[in-house]
Order: structure tokens, then C-alpha cells, then sequence
């Protein structure tokens, strides 16, 4: 028989969140009982829309075309005039179907009898198997809510989502479930991971694992049932908040920023995700992507001035799409990757503080770095660095900090996006323990399939749990 699956998107929840008391919880505490609770890592950068990709696609955002929440397109292929640049934040949330890579296919294409609430790809979903989709009403409901700064609303939105959920499991029973609910992630940025706010969008996830349990037991399916709560990232707090694209223009370049990504001759794209890690375009009139070998002539000292910045942790250079920099204030390391194989081998220091060069295939690339800073930091570096539509230099914010200052309807007094581990590592709690130990959110897509009989593509950047 195959199994239906339920995946619960608890945007932003942190691993502690749910490794500590639940009292006030009691369907996420019997699950954690009754299951298995693991850490395991996100992607980078760690930011809602690119890290929905791993459970839906099974693949890291920038292999299938995401570089990240906001990017710029120097090839003029997607985006178009005046700007160039693409944002996920707001009404072009509808394009991330068309900019991802057709020949990977999402879980609504191979699962036709999917259901799905506030996510982001949908490619493959009929409409009316988008739950809580943002129509016209909707989208102006949901954007007044953020520009607002209503965390409330937000939390509202989860109830009506969880409400929806559960009608559609009722009448249909689809094969695979997909609900993303938000509000801990938006009271995590207005107060913090661990305000009282938080703990009232938890109580939403909480009773919407209660209803559907209740569901499934009094319609004889829970034991077929496979029932997850995970997060796409986590969260940390903020104490100082570094305006990149501001700074860089104080600098002596021109640049071009959201929400103002018009400018006549930039020179540096600088493109924030989350919003503590950046992409940043240097010499954007370029159709190709350069090479940090071509541009560091000009750019060395610019790089320097980078990571001299207290809020800067890492500096990423990509150097073309097997090869990468990152500096460091410990030092610079040259990462690869060819064949499935990575490699770190340090020129000066130890930027990500490893303690040794390392090689070997993505696996033990994880175990070498997930009790680091970074956690499977040098995997995410070679795919992101790689991507075609990333960025020429990639910021990853050092703890405490972040790269926007202004236009945050919320101010944010919490953050994420970067490689540091309290972006990286999220929860995962599933009714019944798992026959392998999770790694990394890329499992989900290989594990979901599996549970539904349904062979898996060959290109994957998980391994199934079950």
C-alpha cells in the first residue's frame, strides 16, 4: 500500500523550538513521542522561497535556477527591462515557476493527486489543488498584511490555511499534502525566535497536526499515514543592521537595489535575501558572468573592504562553475567540485575553521562540517557559487547582522539567509522514526516519493530516509 504523505512547513522554526518543552503543544509533543525529532541542515541561502525547493524538487535553489530571494539577470533571459532584476517579495512571487529549470520536475508533476496551501511553486498543480492560493482578493489581503507589519494577520492566515487543509484532506484524501504556514516566521522577525508570538503561530501548527491525526484515526488511515513538521530555516537575532547597497554606494559605486533596482550604469547589483547573505553583481552591464579571475583587478580592494565589515562572516568569489573562494577573517580556502566530488583546500588560514583540508562525495562533506559554524557550508558554497544566475561575490552575514536596513515593513529584530548554523539547521518531526538518520531538507522530495511508490528522477541532491 502506499502511503500518503502530509508535509506541515513550520516557516522559520528553530531546531529548539521543538526539542524543548511542549506543554502547551500536545500534538507536537505525542508525534515527538510517538516518532522521531532530528536536526538537519536547510540550504543556503537559507530564505523562504529558495528553501521550499528541497521538498518540493529535491534539489539546492541554485542548481534549478534560485539563486536566491531577489537576484539580477545579466543574461536578459528572464528579466526585463528596465531593471533586469528579479524579487520574490511581492507580486513576481508568480514568476519563480518560469525561472525554474524545466527539466527538473516538482512533486506536483509527479504526484498528480497533490494538494497544496501558500506555496510558492506550484508548477504542476491544477488550481484547484492550490489551497489558499493568492488570487487577486487574496494577494492584495496578504500584501496589506505585510506592508502593514500585522504579524497578527499573518497568524490569522495560518488558522484559514490549517482551516482549508483540513477540509480538502476530508473530501479528497490527496496522496501528498503540502501546507506552509508562516506566521512563526514573521513573529520571529517582528520579536524575536523566542517571543510569545512565536509560541502563538506554534500553537496553529500544533492544532493543525491534532486535527489532521483526528482525521486520519477516525477514517481508519493514520497508520498509513506519513505526517511531517519541518522548517525551512532557522532564525537569530539582530542587534545591527549593515544597509549593504547603501554602504557600497557610499563606497563611490553605482548601485542598484530593491526596491529601487532601476539605475542608469550600475556597477554593483546588490541583490539581499533573508536578510543576511547577499548576492552582489559587479559590472552588471556584462551579459556573462565574468569570473572573479577577470574582475579581480579592478575588485580586490573591494573585496577587502567587504570582509573587513564587522558584518560580514564570509566572502564568496566564484570563480567559474567547478571552482570558488572563501575568505574569511580566519583566511581563504579554494573549494571545487567535478563529478560529485568536493574539495576544501586552504591557501592561507582556515576560513571555515575545519581544522584540515577535506575531499570526498557530499556525504562526507556533511559529517566534516556539520559540527562547524557552517554546516554543510562547503556543498552549499560549490552548488551556489556555481549556479549561473548567482552572484559574483556572495556575503554571508556574521551572527547578530544583517545586510537591510531599510524598506522592512517589520523591523527586523531576528534574521536568516546566512551559512552560520542558526540559519542552517532546522527541525524535522515525523510521526513514525525514520529506517535512516535525515541529513538535510533534500531528503524530504526522495523520501515523499518513496513512501508513494513513485520512482524518483536521477538527478537528486537528497537520499530517501525510509
Amino acid at each position: 500500500m502506499h502511503l500518503p504523505v502530509i508535509l506541515l512547513i513550520a516557516d522559520g522554526a528553530r531546531p529548539d523550538t521543538l526539542s524543548g518543552e511542549l506543554a502547551r503543544f500536545p500534538a507536537l509533543r505525542r508525534l515527538r513521542e510517538e516518532g522521531a525529532l532530528h536536526t538537519v541542515t536547510t540550504v543556503f541561502p537559507s530564505v523562504t522561497g529558495p528553501a521550499y525547493l528541497p521538498f518540493l524538487m529535491g534539489r539546492f535553489p541554485g542548481a534549478v535556477g534560485i539563486p536566491g530571494l531577489r537576484w539580477y539577470d545579466r543574461s536578459r533571459e528572464c528579466c526585463g527591462w528596465p531593471d533586469y532584476a528579479r524579487s520574490y517579495v511581492g507580486y513576481e512571487m508568480g514568476r519563480i515557476d518560469g525561472d525554474l529549470d524545466p527539466a527538473a520536475p516538482t512533486m506536483f508533476e509527479l504526484v498528480p493527486r497533490s494538494a497544496a496551501a501558500f506555496s510558492v511553486v506550484t508548477r504542476g498543480l491544477s488550481r484547484a489543488d492550490s489551497l489558499a492560493a493568492l488570487t487577486p482578493r487574496s494577494a492584495i489581503r496578504a500584501a496589506l498584511t505585510h506592508f502593514r507589519g500585522r504579524v497578527e494577520r499573518w497568524i490569522d492566515l495560518d488558522r484559514e490555511v490549517a482551516d482549508t487543509v483540513i477540509s480538502r484532506v476530508r473530501s479528497d484524501r490527496p496522496d501528498f499534502v503540502f501546507a506552509a504556514l508562516t506566521g512563526i516566521d514573521k513573529a520571529s522577525h517582528a520579536s524575536g525566535p523566542e517571543s510569545p508570538m512565536v509560541d502563538d503561530a506554534l500553537a496553529v501548527v500544533d492544532d493543525l497536526a491534532a486535527r489532521l491525526r483526528d482525521e486520519a484515526e477516525r477514517g481508519g488511515w493514520w497508520e498509513d499515514t506519513h505526517l511531517w513538521i519541518v522548517s525551512d530555516h532557522g532564525h537569530s537575532a539582530v542587534h545591527s543592521h549593515d544597509d549593504l547597497a547603501r554602504e557600497i554606494a557610499h563606497m563611490g559605486h553605482r548601485t542598484v537595489a530593491h526596491p529601487w533596482s532601476v539605475g542608469i550604469a550600475p556597477e554593483v547589483a546588490v541583490m539581499v535575501s533573508g536578510n543576511a547573505m547577499a548576492h552582489l553583481y559587479l559590472e552588471p552591464r556584462r551579459r556573462a558572468r565574468p569570473g572573479w579571475q577577470r574582475l579581480a583587478a579592478r575588485w580586490e580592494s573591494f573585496a577587502d573592504q567587504l570582509l573587513a565589515r564587522p558584518s560580514v562572516d564570509l566572502l564568496i568569489l566564484a570563480e567559474g562553475g567547478e571552482r570558488s573562494e572563501v575568505r574569511s577573517v580566519h583566511g581563504s580556502a579554494i573549494i571545487g567540485r567535478r563529478d560529485g566530488r568536493y574539495t576544501y583546500r586552504r591557501t592561507s588560514g582556515d576560513p571555515l575553521a575545519l581544522g584540515r583540508d577535506v575531499e570526498g562525495g557530499a556525504d562526507e562533506m556533511y559529517e566534516a562540517t556539520i559540527a562547524s559554524d557552517h554546516p554543510d557550508a562547503i556543498v552549499q558554497i560549490a552548488v551556489l557559487a556555481g549556479a549561473s544566475r548567482s552572484g559574483d561575490i556572495i556575503v554571508s552575514a556574521a551572527p547578530g547582522h544583517d545586510f537591510r536596513a531599510r524598506y522592512e515593513p517589520i523591523p527586523h529584530r531576528s534574521a536568516h539567509g546566512a551559512l552560520h548554523r542558526d540559519h542552517m539547521l532546522v527541525p524535522l518531526l515525523t510521526n513514525r522514526p525514520p529506517r535512516l538518520a535525515p541529513r538535510r531538507t533534500t531528503d524530504l522530495f526522495p523520501s515523499a516519493l518513496a513512501a508513494l511508490g513513485v520512482a524518483a528522477p536521477t538527478v537528486l541532491d537528497g537520499r530517501s530516509f525510509l
